[in-house]
């Protein structure tokens, strides 16, 4: 995952209202209850299916920090599920999303003016269906150039562009995040 996709989940989970399980057992019985079996839990950590039936009864507890973070990361991709469409629906219907970044910022736009790319730190509000469009490319499993060319179409027709009031024909580009955040 990158920088963007991560910091789209991270702004998700702040809506949960409980957290997530924290120790190995607790975690891995939520997983197989997920999952429905220990063979498909097995399946989703890379581990045989003996290994997380130690976890379930206790036998193990700590377990190594590879496995470690596959388990958190399984568990935390379905932690919630309708709180965290709940949030995505009121980002993607009313509320929109804010993006902070610094990352630099380069454009295409008439003669005469320059294209080299600069370090910018930004923090903009982008409307509704830039929101819609993030998260949906997410769930569909575009890469992080991809989730980064919306974005920066957003801070193109928002910030930049000022809704269409200026900078026509203009073209931005979004490279090098050095730091991106994103509230809903």
């Amino acid at each position: 995952m990158g920088k963007l996709s991560d910091s789209l989940d991270q702004a998700v989970a702040k809506a949960f209202t409980r957290p997530a399980p924290k120790s190995a057992q607790a975690q891995m019985k939520y997983l197989v209850k997920q999952l429905k079996s220990t063979k498909a839990a097995a399946e989703a950590l890379g581990v045989s299916q003996r290994t997380v039936e130690r976890y379930l009864t206790g036998k193990l507890k700590q377990p190594r920090k590879d496995l470690a973070a596959r388990l958190a990361g399984e568990v935390r991709k379905r932690w919630q599920p309708q709180i965290r469409a709940k949030a995505k629906k009121a980002a993607a219907t009313s509320g929109g999303l804010v993006i902070e970044t610094r990352a630099r910022f380069g454009y295409t736009a008439a003669v005469g003016t320059t294209d080299d790319g600069r370090m910018r730190h930004l923090t903009q509000a982008l409307p509704p269906a830039y929101a819609a469009r993030l998260f949906e490319a997410q769930e569909q499993g575009a890469t992080e150039q991809q989730l980064l060319d919306i974005a920066a179409e957003g801070f193109q027709e928002i910030y930049f562009k000022d809704r269409g009031r200026r900078a026509n024909g203009l073209l931005v580009e979004f490279t090098d995040v050095d730091h991106i955040d994103v509230q809903l």
